[in-house]
């Protein structure tokens, strides 16, 4: 098991710079490898720009959840099309992906719990979910007996998880041998934007010519789009997680209450991480779009706490420049790769946790402990489709934690997109233009 979470060794990915593709995507997370993939297959010829290593930011640091449960019933379709993806890659990759269904159970301390997980469901059930209720013994059943006050769950049998950190880069290896090009280490300064549209990419080491870029850069996307004058409510939260090392596999599925999320991984270890815990670090952005938050901060379903400004070369630190030239060094290459430490607290803690639900383990050991930075929206859902002010743009972005799971299903829609195809899933919930036409910002669930 790597962590390829540094700016060290050899470059993998040092495919050329063409004069001029098809389709230029900017980012090497998931979404982006596989919207590459997807193209490439489709016979365009693609080239994915990446500032630092591939799936280095969150497409390396996320649970590993691929899953349906908790949905906002807009994803449920991806979701469901990206585990049926997920599968299919996992048989080309010939099992490297570490991809295996294990269910997935969010876990109820109250009746209060209990409702809102019986409310999503009665309005998931008839988009064909496998989700079901269960009783506080079959929920202590299905986790081994845990030593823990839960009075039920709400359990998707058929949700599935693989391993973040090998997963990735196994796909963009597949994206290669299928055609695409890859570039590591090649920022995108800025949009190449000619009579009103968009016609390229100006990399750090020249321009390339375009007929469609997809922006797939995560926590990154909003600084480039504010490049070009154009705003959406992004920011980007710290979120910690911890890699036990081996232990006895007391736990065969993945599972969350409203303290910790837990699943197995293939190297025998668990991996752990608060459950719905997130640090914000202030900074332009973070005031500019403070109105549009308000609602979800006064919900109080999100444990968000406000920390220092944003450290030195965040996309959001009040030192990081929002408008540079394409001759100028930009803040994508002063900061490879965006990597936040984990809070120390929050590591003691989940250790702490596991060890009380399941005293058996005796101690539990640490592998790695890291920390990411998710790209979130007001609302909840990301962004997918074009973007209205530039032409020729298409934006996935701000996925909210969402991004690995869905990853193939979102990049084969922003494949089919670029391709002028219809991709058969209603786009219009994750509409650019719903944070400027006027209408209400409709939250998607807090499971």
């Amino acid at each position: 098991m790597t962590f390829p979470f540094r700016d060290e060794g050899p470059v993998e990915h040092r495919g050329p710079l063409p004069e001029a593709v098809d389709l230029a995507v900017v980012g090497g997370g998931v979404i982006g490898i596989c919207t590459a993939l997807y193209a490439a297959r489709a016979g365009l010829s693609v080239l994915v720009l990446e500032k630092g290593r591939v799936s280095a930011e969150q497409s390396g640091r996320n649970w590993g959840w691929i899953r349906v449960q908790g949905r906002d019933l807009a994803e449920i379709p991806v979701a469901q099309e990206s585990q049926r993806l997920w599968q299919a890659l996992e048989e080309e990759c010939r099992g490297r992906l570490g991809l295996r269904t294990v269910g997935i159970s969010y876990l109820a301390r109250t009746e209060a719990d209990l409702a809102r997980f019986e409310g999503w469901l009665s309005q998931a059930q008839p988009l064909g979910v496998t989700s079901t209720m269960l009783t506080r013994e079959q929920t202590h059943a299905l986790l081994g007996g845990p030593r823990a006050g839960w009075i039920g769950a709400l359990h998707t049998p058929s949700d599935m998880k693989a391993e973040p950190w090998d997963a990735v880069p196994e796909l963009a290896r597949l994206a290669v041998a299928s055609g695409a090009s890859i570039r590591e280490r090649c920022a995108v300064r800025m949009l190449d934007v000619s009579g009103g549209r968009v016609t390229g990419v100006v990399t750090e080491a020249g321009r390339v010519r375009a007929e469609r870029v997809v922006l797939a850069g995560g926590a990154w996307s909003s600084l480039l789009l504010q490049r070009h004058g154009v705003h959406i409510p992004q920011l980007s939260v710290r979120c910690t997680a911890v890699a036990t090392g081996p232990l006895p596999q007391v736990l065969n599925s993945a599972a969350v209450d409203d303290r910790m999320a837990m699943r197995p991984r293939a190297d025998g270890g668990y991996t752990l991480a608060p459950a719905a815990f997130a640090e914000l670090y202030p900074g332009r952005d973070a005031l500019r779009h403070l109105r549009t938050y308000l609602p979800l901060a006064l919900s109080g379903e999100f444990d968000t706490y406000l920390r220092g400004p944003a450290p030195r070369g965040f996309p959001d630190a009040l030192g990081t420049p929002r408008h540079w030239s394409a001759a100028e060094e930009s803040p994508f290459e002063r900061m490879r790769i965006l990597d936040p430490a984990p809070s120390p607290e929050k590591v003691g803690e989940l250790l702490r946790r596991f060890a009380q639900i399941y005293p058996q383990l005796d101690r539990v050991p640490v592998r790695a402990a890291w920390a990411g930075m998710i790209d979130v929206l007001p609302d909840v859902v990301p962004v997918v489709g074009p973007v209205d002010p530039l032409p020729g743009l298409i934006a996935v972005t701000g996925m909210c934690g969402h991004g690995f799971g869905a990853g193939p299903g979102f990049g084969r829609i922003a494949a089919d997109l670029a391709l002028g195809r219809d991709p058969g899933i209603d786009l219009s919930r994750f509409r650019f233009g719903r944070f400027s036409d006027g209408s209400a910002l409709v939250k998607g669930p807090n499971l």
